[in-house]
């Protein structure tokens, strides 16, 4: 039932296209996109173990050295162009664990802020803060048909084939993410990101796309709470934006308190930054079923 909601938010982005080509240098393509990060395998296995013994031990005793060697499998001496979610199957195996009921944050378009938020594991525990998505956070990746070695040059971006190898990473990254989430489902969203949050600009709960979003989840038997401007949301973004007037301490004299101005006005919040923690409560559990 997760799965299928989640896959649910995936179908528009999915839309079948005209891909750009690459351009040929000495017979070698050159992509669009960054070349694989530089030491690649000592900073995912850094990673791996870092998240193993601080980060979440709780997660057991992890082989970071095979999970290194299955990552690296599923992408190595193949069409860049080429890597399906299959191919990743043996990393997955190898780098799963369990996602705490409750604490599952899906998001879109405010990378830093769920980080932020979520605090490595602490509050919630998005995508980004499983073993798994450690090992692809701000990387890059790709290798070369007939070539056991890294791509450094260049690497296909989305726009020139959409199963490259980071693409496909993140699809069955995401999918499985969703298969191991239950309880309490959050989904943070950037009512400020161009297009919008889901994807038509302005957007805040009962507005615009997220309104659809709204509507399309109750009609699959889903009870929903939006919070626009979820109060600890802002209250984090006001350490970078002291100034604004949203961020405002008002004081009360005779009792010294001190509070959050109302963030209601208007949309002026939602106009600047991330706005929109919308609160997604399923009165089911979703469980591991596949």
């Amino acid at each position: 039932m997760m799965n299928s909601f989640f896959l649910s938010l995936l179908v528009g982005l999915l839309f079948s296209k005209d891909y750009v080509k690459p351009t040929e240098i000495d017979g070698k393509k050159k992509w669009k996109g960054e070349g694989t990060t530089p030491n690649l395998e000592s900073i995912v296995i850094g990673r791996c173990y870092e998240y193993i013994r601080i980060v979440n031990p709780s997660v057991g005793e992890k082989n970071c050295t095979k999970i290194w060697e299955a990552f690296k499998k599923a992408f190595m001496n193949k069409d860049p162009c080429n890597i399906l979610p299959s191919d990743y199957e043996l990393f997955i195996n190898l780098s799963l664990h369990t996602i705490p009921p409750n604490k599952s944050l899906f998001w879109e378009n405010n990378h830093l802020l769920v980080t932020s938020y979520s605090d490595r594991t602490r509050r919630y525990m998005p995508l980004c803060d499983t073993l798994i998505g450690s090992f692809g956070d701000f990387l890059n990746w790709c290798g070369q048909a007939n070539d056991t070695g890294f791509n450094y040059d260049s690497c296909p971006t989305i726009e020139e084939c959409e199963n490259n190898a980071v693409e496909t990473f993140w699809k069955i990254a995401s999918i499985t993410y969703a298969k191991q989430s239950s309880g309490v489902i959050y989904v943070m969203l950037n009512g400020s990101a161009i297009g919008g949050a889901y994807p038509v600009k302005g957007d805040s709960c009962g507005r615009g796309s997220v309104q659809i979003l709204e509507e399309r989840l109750k009609t699959m038997g889903y009870d929903i709470t939006c919070i626009d401007n979820y109060k600890s949301v802002l209250l984090l973004k006001c350490l970078d934006y002291l100034n604004h007037p949203d961020c405002s301490i008002v004081s009360s004299a005779p009792s010294t308190q001190k509070g959050l101005v109302s963030p209601d006005r208007n949309g002026s919040w939602s106009r600047l930054i991330y706005t929109i923690f919308v609160v997604f409560v399923f009165e089911m559990c979703f469980n591991t079923q596949n």
